[in-house]
């Protein structure tokens, strides 16, 4: 294998064959092809993309280079959700508990932020303690005993991924259809799952702006399931402005408490219920979605979701204390309102440009070694077409130091914009897709 011909092939539109794939992924997962080469197939394929059949090469090359859990033997069905990532997204670590205290085993792999986008396992690292490295023996043990775990990639499940994964956030080759449908399915297939719900983000804040290739992509994702025996759905989800109000690890897993407890912000509710409700039917536990709704209210109702996220922290070594007392989340220093500084109409809460905010505040990284200040953020309460007026508080900046309130109050100034008028946004959920096609939901 001459890794610059593969490269230049690439480079030069050709296709590269399954075996030529499958070669390079395992040799760069075991440390014989550098970062710099595989970087540089990473950015030829983000211009020349990939056909189907190289796609499910890469995927399958993945998948070898690690081991699977093994949970066959469970009595349960084993159900998972993931989201191609937004900014406020937090509807993971409320499925989990929520999902699992109704009887299905839930096996979470999940990743860090990438781009603009927060990462569950960051999210859930906030939480004092909790450790998301779990050995595939520990995650078995646990799935089997409490049904749920929620973990990272570690070098025993699809290293190569993780590997991939990484380099992809550090070089700009996030947004790349194949290599997001591939990345995300490994990991999925790996889980050893008996059904996967996809939450595919739409808009200006996800990593496929155009309705046609979210769609192609959920399109992928249930083709890569389906050649291994794992019915998906796809809800097609709106990114165009942050879902919930928090913004920020630790501030967004206050707001998962909330939601558990019964209260939380109204659009991050529904898109959760709407998620979950595709995984109770996909375990048959429930025989349709209005009936899953009720399963998922009284679970919550009766505390019985809240008692099983306890459980969750407590197995994996965290502070299960913050679920009764947030306030042992990390707390940012400083916090400073931001205001509007006309009458009018919220036109757009840009999502990319609070995401990067994050970043700047030390909420995410630049780069593959930085670490993150989970305490940092923002509580943004604007959401498009709210009527505000002069000196309305729109958001809370949570910052590390004075200095950093700056940085936080000129990020919001471009995410947040007043006008005479709102620009419609998208539905919260327009579109479901199964191997039957798509249907449209609003």
């Amino acid at each position: 294998m001459i890794v610059p011909r593969l490269i230049e092939r690439k480079r030069d539109g050709e296709r590269l064959e399954p075996d030529e794939i499958r070669d390079l992924v395992l040799a760069y997962s075991d440390g014989a092809v550098p970062d710099y080469q595989m970087a540089a197939l990473l950015m030829a394929v983000y211009f020349r993309g990939l056909d189907r059949d190289e796609m499910n090469a890469l995927m399958d090359a993945m998948l070898e280079s690690g081991k699977r859990l093994d949970l066959a033997r469970l009595p349960l069905p084993r159900i998972d959700k993931h989201s191609t990532g937004g900014v406020g997204d937090k509807t993971s670590l409320i499925l989990a508990p929520l999902i699992a205290s109704l009887g299905v085993a839930v096996p979470m792999m999940s990743g860090r932020g990438l781009g603009h986008t927060g990462g569950t396992l960051d999210k859930l690292e906030s939480i004092p303690g909790f450790r998301t490295g779990l050995s595939l023996a520990e995650a078995e043990m646990q799935i089997a005993r409490i049904g749920c775990a929620m973990l990272s990639q570690t070098d025993e499940i699809v290293p190569a991924d993780r590997k991939i994964y990484a380099l992809r956030d550090a070089t700009a080759t996030v947004e790349v259809l194949p290599l997001i449908a591939a990345s995300i399915m490994s990991k999925k297939i790996a889980e050893s799952l008996t059904g996967l719900v996809l939450d595919i983000k739409r808009g200006s804040g996800s990593f496929l702006p155009k309705l046609d290739d979210e769609l192609e992509l959920a399109k992928a994702m249930i083709d890569l399931g389906a050649r291994h025996g794992c019915p998906v759905v796809a809800l097609l989800t709106a990114m165009d402005r942050p879902l919930g109000r928090a913004c920020g690890n630790a501030l967004e897993v206050a707001e998962v408490i909330e939601v558990l407890k019964g209260g939380g912000p109204p659009d991050l509710i529904e898109v959760t219920l709407a998620l979950g409700a595709e995984m109770l039917v996909l375990a048959a536990v429930a025989t349709t979605r209005e009936g899953a709704h009720a399963l998922m209210t009284d679970a919550i109702n009766s505390g019985r979701a809240l008692l099983k996220f306890e459980e969750i922290i407590s197995a994996q070594d965290g502070d299960k204390g913050v679920v009764r007392d947030p306030s042992r989340l990390p707390q940012a220093s400083h916090q400073s309102s931001f205001d509007a500084k006309r009458e009018g109409v919220v036109r757009t809460v840009d999502p990319r440009a609070i995401g990067y905010g994050i970043i700047a505040l030390g909420g995410g990284r630049q780069n593959m070694e930085e670490e993150v200040d989970p305490s940092v953020g923002f509580i943004i309460t604007a959401k498009p077409g709210l009527h505000v007026t002069k000196g309305q508080t729109l958001a809370t900046i949570h910052a590390r130091n004075r200095g950093d309130i700056d940085v936080g109050r000129s990020a919001l100034e471009r995410a947040i914009v007043i006008g005479d008028s709102a620009l419609p946004p998208l539905p919260l959920i327009s579109h479901r897709v199964t191997t039957r096609g798509v249907e449209r939901l609003a």
